[in-house]
C-alpha cells in the first residue's frame, strides 16, 4: 500500500501520462510539507502542497526569496543565477515592484478591455482555418496560434515573426525535455530571443508606436525607466509565459471538455459561462505546475520547521485541487464559483501581471468553438511537455465535429 512516505513528486517523468493528483492528495491529508528527494540536492527539499500554505509563502517574500535561488525548481549556478536575476519573476521587493510599476502600464485591466474585439475576431479566423484543413493535430495550428498572434500585436511585432518566437518559447520551456532540446537548446534561445529584443526595442525607440514594447523602452512620467538588460529580460519572460501558458490552457481546456461532454453541452447552451470557464480551465490545467522559493529565516510551516536558506517548491497542481478549499475539487465545473485557483500564482507581489489578457483569450477561443463545434473527440494519443515547471500538452490530435 502506498503511503505519503514513498510519494516523489518531483519526478518529472509521472507527469507524462497524468498528474499524480492521488500523490497531492495523500501529502495534503498527511505531510502538506513535505521532505521531497531532489536530483540536485542530497538533501532534499520541501515540497508544500495545501492552498493555504503555498498562498501565506507567495505572500511573505521577506521570508521567502524568489532572488536568493530563483523561482524555477532546478538548481543553477551563480553565474545563470545573476542572468536570472535580471527577470522580476526572479526577483524580491523593492526591485520587483520597481521594475513591475514600469511594466504594469501595458497590461491593465482597461489596456486589455480595448483588445477584446479584436482577439475575437483572430479566434473566428483561426478556427474557420483549421476547421476548413482538416487537421487533426490541435496544439500548433490552435492553441499556439492564437497567443503567438496576440503577444505580436500586443508587443508591436512583426507578425511573420511569430513563428520564430514559438520555436525561442518552446526551446527556452523544454529545459528539462531532452526531446525539446534541453537545457544546452533552452540557453541557446533566451540568447536569440535577446538579441531579438534588444534590435526590436533599438527600432521602437527611433520609431516609437502605439504598443507595449514602445512604452517599456521609454520612461514613464516620473522619467523612470528600464535599463536595457531589465527589458531584454521582461522580453523573454512575457514572451514566454505570455503564449507557453495560454497555450497550455487551450489545449488543456479541449481535453477537458473532450472527458467532460455534459460541460461542453451546457457551455454551448449559455456562451455566457465562458468567462467562468475560462477560471475552471486553468484551476483545472494549472499550466504552471510550481514556483519555487527560498526560506530566508527558520519558518513553521506545516506543522514544520523550514531552515533558512533550505529550499521549497509550491504545487500549485496540488493547491488547486485542495479540498479544504473547493467543493468537489475533482468536478470540471465550467460555472464554479468562486473560484479561489492558484493557477496565476499564489497571489502576492508575483501575482501575474498577464492574467487578464490569458483570461481573455481563453475564454474567447472557448466562445468561439462552442458557436461551431458539436463535440470534440480524441482521435490519437496525446503527448505532453517533460518539464519540473510546465504542465502542457505538446501534440494534441482531435477531430471537432462541426455542429
Amino acid at each position: 500500500m502506498t503511503t505519503h512516505r514513498d510519494i516523489d513528486v518531483f519526478d518529472q517523468d509521472r507527469y507524462l501520462d497524468a498528474v499524480p493528483h492521488e500523490d497531492f492528495a495523500l501529502l495534503r491529508a498527511n505531510a502538506p510539507v513535505y521532505r521531497n528527494s531532489d536530483p540536485q540536492l542530497s538533501e532534499g527539499h520541501w515540497a508544500v502542497t495545501r492552498h493555504a500554505d503555498i498562498s501565506y509563502v507567495a505572500r511573505h517574500p521577506e521570508l521567502f526569496s524568489s532572488h536568493e535561488k530563483g523561482s524555477q525548481p532546478l538548481e543553477f549556478d551563480e553565474v545563470a543565477i545573476t542572468m536570472q536575476r535580471m527577470m522580476m519573476v526572479n526577483q524580491d521587493p523593492p526591485a520587483h515592484s520597481r521594475i513591475r510599476s514600469l511594466v504594469n502600464r501595458g497590461f491593465t485591466p482597461r489596456v486589455i478591455g480595448r483588445m477584446r474585439d479584436g482577439v475575437a475576431r483572430e479566434c473566428e479566423r483561426i478556427v474557420e482555418a483549421f476547421l476548413d484543413s482538416g487537421e487533426k493535430e490541435f496544439v500548433g495550428p490552435v492553441a499556439a496560434e492564437l497567443p503567438l498572434v496576440v503577444i505580436a500585436e500586443v508587443m508591436g511585432l512583426p507578425r511573420e515573426d511569430r513563428h520564430r518566437i514559438f520555436e525561442w518559447s518552446k526551446g527556452i520551456a523544454g529545459e528539462s525535455d531532452h526531446g525539446a532540446g534541453g537545457a544546452e537548446g533552452a540557453r541557446a534561445a533566451a540568447v536569440d530571443m535577446m538579441a531579438y529584443a534588444g534590435a526590436v526595442g533599438a527600432a521602437k525607440r527611433g520609431c516609437p508606436a502605439d504598443d507595449t514594447v514602445s512604452r517599456l523602452v521609454s520612461s514613464d512620467d516620473s522619467g523612470a525607466a528600464l535599463t536595457e538588460g531589465e527589458f531584454q529580460a521582461f522580453f523573454v519572460l512575457l514572451t514566454v509565459a505570455g503564449n507557453e501558458t495560454t497555450r497550455y490552457a487551450i489545449a488543456g481546456g479541449v481535453e477537458a471538455f473532450a472527458e467532460h461532454p455534459d460541460q461542453w453541452e451546457r457551455l454551448r447552451a449559455d456562451p455566457e459561462l465562458a468567462r467562468s470557464a475560462a477560471e475552471e480551465i486553468v484551476r483545472w490545467v494549472t499550466p504552471t505546475k510550481v514556483f519555487r522559493r527560498t526560506a530566508m529565516a527558520d519558518v513553521e510551516l506545516g506543522g514544520r520547521t523550514v531552515r533558512v536558506g533550505e529550499k521549497m517548491v509550491m504545487h500549485l497542481t496540488s493547491a488547486n485541487r485542495d479540498e479544504a478549499v473547493f467543493d468537489a475539487p475533482f468536478t470540471f465545473d465550467i460555472g464554479r464559483d468562486p473560484n479561489p485557483h492558484l493557477g496565476f500564482g499564489g497571489g502576492g507581489p508575483h501575482f501575474c501581471l498577464g492574467r487578464h489578457l490569458a483570461l481573455l483569450e481563453i475564454e474567447l477561443m472557448f466562445r468561439t468553438l462552442a458557436e461551431r463545434v458539436a463535440r470534440f473527440e480524441i482521435s490519437g494519443p496525446i503527448q505532453r511537455l517533460r518539464s519540473y515547471q510546465f504542465n502542457g500538452i505538446t501534440d494534441l490530435p482531435v477531430r471537432l465535429i462541426p455542429c
